[in-house]
């Protein structure tokens, strides 16, 4: 169980950072890979999507979905520890 919870917390990382690097690459919205990408990571960004308001929109998705994915790999990890301790 507790490798199950560090791979969900490594695939939801992965995929912010794909959203990522889509945005700071200029990649077209109206894509199919790039929109569904986007649909996908916004909701897993959590409370941090919207956690700094900055003029420059690649600097805010940057700040934004990087702190989402030190939360998840954080988190994840702390979690699987505890499950392999108490388990």
């Amino acid at each position: 169980m507790a490798g199950v919870v560090r791979w969900v917390g490594l695939l939801v990382a992965a995929l912010l950072v794909v959203h990522v690097v889509l945005v700071m690459a200029n990649a077209d919205r109206g894509n199919v890979i790039s929109a569904q990408v986007r649909e996908f990571a916004e909701p897993l960004a959590l409370w941090f999507r919207t956690l700094f308001t900055l003029d420059d929109v690649k600097l805010g998705v940057l700040i934004n979905f990087g702190i989402a994915v030190v939360c998840w790999l954080v988190v994840s990890t702390v979690v699987s520890k505890l499950i392999r301790r108490l388990g």
